[in-house]
């Protein structure tokens, strides 16, 4: 059997087998969108499938797994003002990853923990689990990689308290990721307020992202480098582990 954990590497007999092992799949989500004047715009897409893969790699040995393609749109229109990004609405979102559990579900698989990378599908990735798990008795969990990861991630950046957007901690990461996508030439434009301002933080509001960063970045760019990029995605990829790990994920 081929020793790939990627779903796209394998034969259709190599995934009913992983089924009938139980195998647990990993789903990366992510996001085409905007991410300042130095970062290519399949960053959420790049970064969700690269931890999954270090993730599943890292626990192959103890269990079956798989990870699936990433699906490489989301909700963002938040960044639609700047171009170059594609966002979907609510009920095709649902329907899509629907499509996709029920899938899943036909094969005989029954565990999957989707790894989202784009902070606009954290909201209704959690929403639609009920759905999920109503629709086709599968058991469905979801994570953001860089939430669960928080903690050790922010000891490595030195700008900034957490991962922001096109920041120091994402373009770290996709230095050693896809690093000829990097306009290392922009890094000195690549920088925006340490924060989006929010009224409270129990209060939501809808805001283009172009009122809060004229240059698509929050957080701060300059810092980056490859050497970081490293460190943070082996603690995303150990945050991750962690989960698979825990005898509680599918209780």
């Amino acid at each position: 059997m081929t020793k790939t954990v990627m779903w796209k590497e394998m034969t259709a007999e190599e995934l009913v087998a992983k089924a009938k092992a139980d195998a647990v799949v990993i789903m990366p989500v992510g996001s085409i969108e905007q991410h300042g004047p130095h970062l290519p715009v399949g960053v959420d897409t790049y970064l969700a499938e690269e931890v999954s893969r270090l993730a599943a790699e890292a626990v192959a040995g103890e269990m079956p797994i798989v990870v699936t393609p990433t699906l490489w749109c989301g909700m963002a229109e938040h960044h639609m003002a700047f171009g170059g990004t594609f966002t979907l609405d609510i009920p095709t979102y649902h329907a899509l990853l629907g499509c996709f559990m029920k899938s899943l579900a036909r094969h005989g698989f029954k565990r999957v923990l989707i790894v989202n990378g784009h902070g606009g599908n954290t909201a209704p990735l959690a929403a639609f689990l009920s759905d999920f798990a109503r629709d086709t008795k599968l058991k469905v969990r979801s994570t953001t990689y860089f939430e669960l990861s928080s903690p050790g991630m922010d000891k490595i950046l030195e700008d900034q308290p957490h991962v922001r957007h096109a920041c120091e901690g994402e373009t770290s990461m996709l230095m050693v990721v896809a690093p000829g996508t990097v306009k290392t030439d922009r890094l000195a434009e690549a920088y925006g307020p340490k924060a989006s301002t929010r009224i409270s933080p129990f209060v939501a509001r809808d805001r283009c992202f172009k009122e809060i960063t004229p240059s698509g970045v929050v957080g701060d760019a300059r810092r980056a480098n490859a050497d970081k990029g490293r460190r943070l995605l082996t603690h995303c990829r150990d945050a991750v582990v962690a989960v698979l790990r825990d005898p509680a994920l599918w209780e």
